[in-house]
């Protein structure tokens, strides 16, 4: 499905809510839930990771879970999910420059699995295009085969990709072409290349503190070098709650200052690019980490993610369940689940 045929759908529903009696719009006000943090683990991508020697559970410290499409639509059924919008989890695709050729042709090989995916489902799965970055050309190649001949409703791009940052100049180009198109881009954490692996338990466990921190990283270097600011075009959703970024908006902020000052950077206003980002609620919202969010943001820049399948299905359906009772209490749902999604997906 893509942009446009969500949208017509989407209008559909807003239409048959208006037309039925009370009892109907009670019942369908909700129902057009959208999950934008799902993957799928298709055949093309772990024979990719064979293919570029990538070793997932040596990376990750954790193995990749099993997926199946019919265990996910039974998960969006049991959530009253009705559509995902997938993407590629961690190891990114890319291991070396002398392997890039590669890189390019698993790029290619995934994207078309998952649009044929989405074209057997397409009332229930849409996706982001996975890219050979840092590979500039083979980037830029994918963004226009994957949007104008798959239906991507956009692209995933790794917090690092081979230990090259978002907000690295060297990716401009990619940028600059997502910025034309209004892009939507899902952003996903990827570790550091070298990080402490023995004796440490967050060097052990990515998911632990690396993806968060790794989420921050980029984040931070995407502001301080003013791209998404040069870029405003695109919109980027940020994963896990903000990651680190709540508690960094105030120190960075005062450590941007200071180097602006120092000729050490180019000045930079953190707050200003922070309010335009988008974030997802995959993760643990709930207690507290919605609320510390909401330090640095706008209900009108949440949006629901599920991490499915990363975590098992009884303790996500546990989690959503405690943050729809927070979003019905707010009047939220209709806001987080239907009307911010129908923004990222306008082309």
């Amino acid at each position: 499905m893509n942009r446009r045929e969500f949208l017509k759908l989407s209008a559909v529903a807003a239409m048959s809510m208006f037309l039925g009696d009370l009892k109907m719009v009670e019942a369908k006000t909700f129902s057009k839930k959208i999950d934008f943090h799902a993957h799928a683990m298709l055949p093309s991508y772990l024979e990719g990771l064979k293919k570029l020697k990538i070793d997932a559970p040596a990376e990750e410290g954790f193995p990749l879970p099993k997926w199946s499409v019919e265990n996910h639509l039974k998960f969006m059924a049991d959530a009253g999910i009705d559509f995902s919008v997938l993407s590629m989890p961690t190891p990114h695709i890319y291991n070396g420059a002398e392997n890039e050729k590669i890189s390019i042709e698993v790029a290619r090989e995934i994207n078309e699995d998952l649009a044929a995916l989405c074209k057997k489902y397409p009332d229930k799965f849409g996706f982001v295009a996975v890219l050979p970055m840092p590979s500039v050309e083979g980037s830029i190649a994918e963004i226009k085969y994957a949007t104008e001949k798959l239906g991507a409703l956009g692209v995933k791009v790794a917090s690092n990709s081979d230990g090259v940052y978002l907000g690295d100049e060297i990716l401009n180009p990619i940028f600059e072409e997502l910025d034309k198109r209004n892009s939507l881009v899902i952003l996903h954490p990827s570790p550091a290349r070298k990080l402490p692996r023995e004796k440490v338990v967050t060097g052990k466990v990515m998911a632990l503190f690396e993806y968060p921190a790794d989420t921050t990283r980029a984040i931070l270097n995407l502001l301080a070098n003013g791209t998404l600011e040069k870029f405003s075009n695109i919109k980027l959703v940020v994963p896990h709650c903000g990651s680190f970024l709540p508690y960094m908006k105030q120190r960075a902020g005062a450590m941007f200052q200071m180097l602006a000052s120092m000729n050490l950077m180019p000045p930079a206003d953190i707050s200003a690019g922070l309010k335009n980002l988008y974030f997802d609620l995959a993760g643990d919202p709930m207690p507290e980490e919605m609320d510390i969010l909401l330090k640095i943001t706008d209900v009108q820049h949440l949006i629901y993610g599920s991490d499915f399948p990363y975590v098992l299905t009884p303790i996500l359906l546990k989690k959503k369940q405690a943050l729809d009772s927070e979003l019905a209490n707010r009047n939220w749902l209709e806001k987080i689940y239907t009307e911010n999604a129908k923004i990222l997906m306008e082309a």
